[in-house]
């Protein structure tokens, strides 16, 4: 089994995140990210592992409230990763995260959806699409700066009910999109230049 791992590659990446995690990924570094500086709130540190910026700092989530108070700078680049479903206000975590952002930055937000109920430390909020563009205009976002996507399909709905499946070798894990079946749901937005 060994060899396998090491001639394949093993990818430890929850199955529900691999799709959300290239299209975010590519994303970046269509920006240019040696140039940007980054935070990243979630405590996995799995961005900075994936896309060299020019700076970059992590912040754990729940030790970081991010209901409570903005965080004291400002990015090129705001990353919350699987936070704010874990939050007891979203609205104004989604203020805060605006005010964290230089002009011209943008915020990327992922999100489970079909996915058991978890701790880390509570479990308040999930979103479609639609609804996770509406909770980022509401909190400063121009509805034209938001933009949405989402996969999942039915057998990762189902593994991911017992418990956290890694992507593995991807030799029995599909990455076929079912858009009825949606297990992660991921938005970026820019905020826009002050006039």
């Amino acid at each position: 089994m060994a060899w396998l791992v090491r001639r394949w590659g093993w990818d430890r990446t929850h199955w529900e995140r691999v799709v959300e995690y290239r299209k975010c990924f590519a994303f970046l570094h269509a920006q240019s990210p040696e140039t940007l500086n980054a935070l990243e709130i979630s405590g996995e540190g799995v961005w900075n592992k994936a896309v060299r910026f020019k700076t970059y700092r992590s912040i754990g989530y729940p030790e970081y409230d991010l209901c409570a108070a903005a965080y004291p700078a400002q990015f090129d680049v705001v990353i919350a990763d699987h936070v704010l479903p874990h939050v007891d206000c979203p609205s104004r975590a989604v203020e805060n995260l605006y005010a964290m952002l230089r002009d011209g930055g943008h915020l990327i937000v992922t999100s489970s959806f079909l996915v058991r109920v978890e701790g880390s430390p509570v479990d308040c909020s999930r979103w479609t699409e639609r609804g996770l563009k509406n909770l980022l205009v509401a909190g400063g976002f121009d509805p034209e700066s938001v933009h949405t996507d989402s996969w999942g399909n039915r057998s990762c709905v189902k593994a991911n009910f017992r418990r956290w499946v890694p992507y593995g070798f991807g030799l029995f894990r599909s990455l076929k999109n079912e858009p009825k079946f949606p297990v992660s749901v991921w938005a970026i937005a820019r905020r826009q230049k002050d006039a």
